[in-house]
């Protein structure tokens, strides 16, 4: 998309900001990363399912491309849809499960059980599969699941975290889809929305071993001080309930392939700045930790950035993906992006030329409709006269509610598809700095 210009003829840095996270969404579409990955067709029958925000839009793009015969069904969430053929699409509740990804998890299981070795199972999945798929193990009930999800979500505990224990109490999680599959091959096309690209923990690994046990998910319900159904503790407890591990025969037939990443996505969002004429430099695709902690360090970078063109000389962009968590004290709107966003904001208290946007490739940050935010260097002054303390509003987890009420919310309804989250910063340069690159000045002044 091309960058709109000032009257003054400098570069539109929301725009410039909006481009990349748009860029970032865009490599990581369905429709164009699906068909570089269709297998050979099989002796017996293709069965496609799958599990994600992203996944409705992934059996389209497959359809799209596949004429032979095709049976399967492929559970999203409610507002991502994308109409098929030979594919039937659910909805179901994220990231709370409810009860029809409960039926859509327990059909896939009947869908997949009594397979040969001449039959191909595809396995679409995408972030959000965790929610989407809930069956729980013997003795537990959707009500226990829908209580334990809540209290992972609410407590602090990183996606890697939270996925250990969910894919313990679950009877379709953890590998456990892809021992049910056996004898037949199982082709997994995998988008990943977490750190480092584990592929156990996109959407809890249903088709892929499992390298963690329920000792791990024990340690962590004690390091979170979590109050699990007594139930729900027997089986952690219990090394008959185990996931599949590497190596284990049921899934040797198994492959996988990650056909979108966050790094895909940043590095997409990096060549977007680059045609403007301003570097971009990625830090890393996995950062973790406290949203509103990583807000402070970013700034500390932004503001060394700024001040002394170290490490990285000005106009540039400051790239990193990953999952930040939120631990919920407040009762506000959250979401970890917009945290953030308001936290580094906060740090760099109006630090001219520092611009940035955050959010969430799904377009859904927390529980809202909402993606992300825009944050300015006279954000926290326009806050204010709005009556909306900045530290007010991040104590009470409200950033949701602070970015909307200054017009700076950024929406995209359903991306389609969901490689993790995505934060930019913007520096420019000095008033005294040259122009470079084509000749067109890059940053006006604050």
């Amino acid at each position: 998309m091309p960058i709109a210009k000032s009257p003054s003829d400098r570069l539109d840095i929301d725009a410039l900001l909006r481009g990349m996270f748009e860029a970032a969404i865009a490599i990581a579409q369905p429709a164009a990363r699906i068909p570089q990955f269709l297998p050979e067709p099989p002796r017996g029958r293709l069965i496609v399912i799958g599990a994600g925000k992203a996944s409705a839009a992934m059996a389209r793009a497959f359809e799209d491309h596949w004429p032979g015969r095709i049976e399967g069904l492929v559970v999203t969430r409610y507002g991502y849809a994308v109409p098929c053929e030979r594919i039937e699409i659910v909805e179901a509740a994220h990231p709370v499960p409810d009860e029809n990804g409960l039926s859509a998890a327990k059909r896939i299981m009947d869908l997949v059980t009594g397979l040969t070795e001449d039959d191909l199972v595809v396995c679409l999945i995408s972030g959000g599969g965790s929610a989407l798929l809930p069956l729980p193990m013997a003795g537990l009930t959707l009500a226990d699941k829908q209580r334990i999800n809540q209290a992972l979500l609410d407590c602090g505990a990183s996606i890697s975290e939270m996925n250990c224990v969910r894919r313990h109490l679950s009877a379709i999680k953890g590998g456990r889809l892809a021992a049910a599959c056996y004898p037949a091959r199982v082709l997994n096309l995998l988008i990943s929305d977490v750190p480092a690209d584990g592929v156990y923990d996109i959407a809890s690994g249903p088709t892929v071993a499992d390298p963690t046990s329920c000792a791990d998910a024990l340690a962590i319900v004690a390091r979170y001080g979590l109050d699990l159904p007594t139930q729900a503790q027997a089986i952690l407890s219990d090394s008959r309930t185990e996931t599949p591990k590497p190596g284990d025969p049921r899934l040797a037939r198994v492959q996988t392939h990650l056909i979108a990443t966050p790094q895909m996505a940043l590095e997409a969002a990096a060549e977007f700045a680059a045609r403007h004429d301003v570097p971009a430099h990625i830090l890393s695709d996995a950062v973790e930790g406290e949203a509103r902690d990583v807000g402070k360090v970013m700034a500390a970078i932004a503001r060394q950035v700024a001040r002394g063109d170290k490490p990285f000389s000005t106009p540039c962009v400051i790239l990193s993906g990953g999952e930040t968590t939120v631990t919920v004290r407040g009762t506000g709107r959250g979401g970890r992006n917009v945290e953030f966003l308001l936290s580094l904001g906060i740090a760099l208290n109006g630090e001219k030329r520092v611009h940035a946007l955050a959010g969430d490739t799904d377009g859904v940050d927390g529980r809202e409709e909402i993606a992300g935010a825009l944050l300015r260097p006279d954000t926290l002054e326009r806050a204010r006269i709005k009556g909306r303390p900045p530290l007010t509003c991040l104590e009470n987890n409200d950033a949701h509610g602070f970015f909307q009420v200054l017009g700076d919310s950024v929406i995209t309804g359903p991306t389609m598809t969901n490689v993790n989250d995505f934060r930019a910063i913007y520096i420019g340069a000095s008033e005294n700095q040259q122009p470079t690159g084509n000749g067109e000045p890059h940053a006006p002044s604050a």
